[in-house]
């Protein structure tokens, strides 16, 4: 009805725009006769007539504007068919499962009485069905499964009482729109009623809200999940020193830089007594949820632990924590040990951490001590015995504990940094210094080392040095 009477309209407009327009140029135009014959020699100005052709063109496009709207409203939006143009032009205004739920309901249901059935045909799962006899009944919803399945193609369909398919609209009992996998039956005995402009409108106007919806619930997820991030993230941080203990003889710093905001690299700094005190670090494989877990673990198996300087038993434990909590492949690498500043010795236990060094002063300068492996990866194969090392240490002693992020950044040769005399030189260079400075200058070589290329591990230090 509307697009009939819009293309009538149409037609007249242009028909009557036409005719003023021949009328007026021959009125216009200037003639004289010359041996029976008309004279066009004398013709009214081209740019004038052309200014008129314009004008007129605009005067028809107002005005088939203003019909076309008195057309929408005396067609779209009375009757049958406004029920549906109103819930078309609200659907605009949806964002969401929820507001789309109300609008049925409100428009569909309470103003145009039709029953409705939404389903998401692919998962085959209902999301919403109006409460009567037809939308409810599993038969009919049995029937319509059957008669319209997942493959049905997309458009807008007219339905009968008996659920089939109708190509005329005056013997329709409902309407399909079928979009995106959806399928959206509304069942009305008056849809002979419905203006068929309005289909087209609908079905395009609710394959835009399912895309609109998809991606706000797909970036409401993501939103919900970096804030759990974030808070397991915090929660991580939470397990590590806040700042380092005041420890006699003996000066501390840490730095902590996680690959992504949940990092599977601990340290920790415990006080034992007045002389000794416990130094911690390590790193989970892995990344994500999992590694932070057992980060979690070790930390608090360590706080928790009663004996601090029995340090096998320490190992024992946190190897039978994590294997209790059987996460396939999740295991960890860790240096423990005990710094002693009366006896001056730092025992130790290293479970294939590969970076602790001490940094201590000789006749010819700085040189390197290895804290060497002395005990398997923990959390994921059979320990025995935990066997304890000691080193001896002097009054400027600097010892040195990393993750292998920082051992193992690498250039544009793709030569990792801890290969490197370059590496080597910068330690002893930077020994005499205070902990806080010696990290710097470490951070600082890891990143002009690494240039632009991207890093693929957390970094993390611990340095503790031997005051006299």
């Amino acid at each position: 009805m509307f697009k009939a009477r819009r293309r009538i309209c149409l037609t007249l407009v242009y028909v009557l725009l036409s005719l003023i327009f021949v009328s007026l140029a021959v009125f216009l135009v200037p003639q004289t006769k010359i041996n029976d014959f008309v004279d066009y020699s004398n013709t009214f100005p081209t740019a004038v007539t052309a200014s008129l052709f314009c004008t007129l063109i605009m005067i028809a496009t107002t005005l088939y504007a203003m019909l076309r709207q008195y057309l929408e409203k005396t067609t779209m939006r009375t009757g049958a068919t406004a029920y549906l143009t109103e819930f078309t032009d609200r659907l605009r205004l949806c964002y969401s499962m929820e507001n789309f739920y109300s609008l049925i309901g409100n428009v569909l249901e309470l103003k145009a009485d039709c029953s409705v059935l939404y389903v998401n045909r692919l998962a085959n799962y209902i999301f919403y069905n109006s409460p009567n006899r037809i939308t409810t009944d599993q038969n009919y919803l049995d029937l319509l499964e059957r008669n319209f399945p997942a493959d049905w193609p997309e458009g807008t369909f007219f339905i009968d009482e008996n659920f089939g398919i109708v190509s005329k609209i005056r013997k329709a009992r409902g309407f399909l729109i079928s979009t995106n996998g959806f399928h959206l039956f509304v069942l009305c005995r008056y849809t002979r009623l419905f203006d068929k402009e309005v289909f087209p409108r609908l079905y395009e106007e609710l394959g835009r809200f399912q895309l609109r919806s998809e991606t706000i619930s797909s970036l409401s997820e993501i939103s919900e999940l970096s804030r759990e991030w974030e808070q397991l993230a915090e929660s991580q941080r939470s397990f590590l020193p806040a700042k380092m203990p005041n420890v006699k003889r003996l000066k501390l710093a840490a730095y902590f830089r996680p690959l992504i905001n949940v990092s599977g690299d601990y340290y920790t700094v415990l006080p034992i007594d007045e002389n000794k005190t416990l130094v911690m670090l390590g790193d989970v494989s892995g990344k994500g949820l999992a590694a932070a877990l057992v980060m979690g673990l070790v930390m608090n198996t360590v706080k928790t632990k009663e004996n601090k300087e029995d340090l096998p038993g320490m190992i024992a434990a946190i190897d039978k924590s994590i294997k209790e909590m059987h996460l396939q492949d999740k295991y960890t690498v860790l240096f423990i040990g005990i710094i002693d500043t009366q006896k001056m010795t730092i025992r130790y236990v290293n479970a294939s951490m590969s970076d602790p060094i001490i940094v201590t002063r000789s006749p010819d300068g700085y040189r390197i001590k290895s804290l060497s492996s002395n005990c398997p990866i923990v959390g994921i194969i059979p320990i025995d015995d935990i066997e304890v090392s000691e080193q001896r240490l002097f009054s400027g002693d600097l010892i040195m504990m990393a993750s292998d992020g920082v051992s193992e950044v690498m250039n544009e040769e793709k030569v990792e940094l801890g290969d490197t005399q370059l590496f080597t030189d910068t330690i002893k260079k930077s020994a005499s210094k205070e902990p806080r400075e010696f990290i710097k200058d470490i951070t600082d070589l890891v990143f002009s080392y690494n240039a632009d290329t991207r890093l693929h591990d957390d970094l993390t230090m611990l340095v503790a040095k031997l005051q006299g």
